[in-house]
């Protein structure tokens, strides 16, 4: 029975002893083996300071033309001609179309002949009142035949200068909304195009009530100051900021009972026409100013089942989560009413990395840019020798 294991049992027995031998050859752990401890993982933080903040509200609004005309034909007749191009600027006054004027040309000549002839028989009759040749009644009835003469020539320029159809505002026109040989302004005023003024360019939106007296209430306590800012600021759909800060024009005295909310109307610059009636944007409005106030990005601010929290960088630079509680907000910074005293250190970038209890490494936010900065390849400079 032994001599039959015996060829399994010492093939066996040498590979064992060959793995024990390699197992002598392995490098010893060093500092980058698998014994060495993985480097703490870099966060950007803030230092947590107090000032004087104005508080702010994102409020939905739309935005409205300056100035809006409606171009529409004033006399009977059938466009002949379009004057302009359809989505370009036009100034005030100049023909946008043309309408068949030869019967309101004749009526013109016809009205300024009639003028003549009423005048010259007034002055016809001045000295043969004063000879009695007429009577101080035929001197009356001339002098007023000369004014109906004068008020059918006004009207009859009017209906002649309107079949040219004058622009009444200067601002950008839209497309035409008729074409020619259309018969326009039988029985009504047919609404030929739109003229809007953009610039400046209206933003209408809408405060809440209630949020309007509990500001109004927060300030009579103490608690805040009134606001003297009127300036406001633009959000665009994208989320970006218009360039651009607006001003506040007047705000409604009177809450709207169908919503509860009070309306407002800003104005802002539209030099590049890059704002459009009719845009839904955000309107970032200034509430009321706080002193002492601690803000900290929204960024840093993280929800859970206890509430809100912030992660901040503890004893031994361990991520440590700390509860907080927001009030309003300053810009896109939440202001933090409680949780915060000021001197902590905020994790704002790297909260994915930041797991409670690990250590981290703290750099602050903007010290990390410029060093990038610093360290980024230069473009090369040529300059001669």
């Amino acid at each position: 029975m032994t001599i039959t294991n015996k060829p399994i049992f010492l093939p066996l027995l040498l590979i064992i002893l060959l793995a024990a031998c390699g197992g002598g050859n392995k490098p010893a752990a060093g500092p980058g083996g698998p014994g060495a401890g993985m480097p703490p993982p870099e966060v950007d933080v803030i230092t947590v300071t107090s000032g004087k903040a104005t508080l702010t509200q994102d409020l939905p609004g739309r935005l409205q033309a300056y100035r809006t005309a409606q171009v529409r034909a004033r006399v009977e007749g059938v466009v002949e001609k379009r004057l302009f191009q359809e989505g370009s600027d036009v100034k005030a006054g100049v023909s946008l179309f043309q309408i068949d004027a030869r019967t309101y040309r004749a009526a013109a000549e016809s009205a300024k002949a009639d003028m003549a002839i009423a005048r010259q028989t007034v002055e016809r009759y001045k000295p043969l009142l004063e000879i009695k040749a007429v009577s101080q009644q035929d001197m009356d009835l001339a002098k007023a035949k000369a004014k109906q003469a004068a008020a059918a020539l006004i009207r009859a320029e009017e209906d002649l200068e309107n079949a040219s159809v004058p622009a009444a505002i200067s601002g950008h026109i839209g497309r035409a909304l008729v074409t020619e040989g259309a018969l326009v302004g039988k029985g009504e005023a047919t609404l030929l195009a739109t003229i809007e003024q953009l610039d400046p360019i209206y933003a209408n939106f809408t405060q809440s009530g209630a949020d309007l007296l509990r500001l109004r209430q927060a300030v009579e306590a103490g608690k805040l100051k009134h606001t003297e800012s009127a300036m406001v600021e633009l959000m665009l759909e994208d989320g970006s900021v218009y360039p651009l800060e607006g001003s506040i024009l007047f705000t409604d005295m009177a809450v709207d009972p169908g919503t509860g909310s009070v309306s407002l109307r800003a104005e802002f610059p539209n030099p590049k026409r890059d704002l459009l009636p009719g845009m839904f944007v955000r309107i970032r409005f200034p509430e009321a100013d706080v002193e002492n106030a601690i803000r900290i990005p929204q960024r840093a601010v993280q929800g859970g089942s206890q509430g809100q929290f912030v992660m901040v960088v503890g004893a031994e630079n361990k991520a440590t989560p700390l509860p907080v509680k927001t009030g309003g907000m300053v810009g896109s910074d939440f202001v933090i009413v409680e949780g915060l005293k000021g001197g902590e250190q905020v994790i704002v970038n790297g909260l994915q990395k930041a797991r409670p209890g690990t250590p981290v490494k703290p750099v602050l936010e903007g010290i990390k840019q410029k060093a990038e900065d610093k360290t980024s390849p230069q473009p090369a400079t040529s300059g001669k020798p």
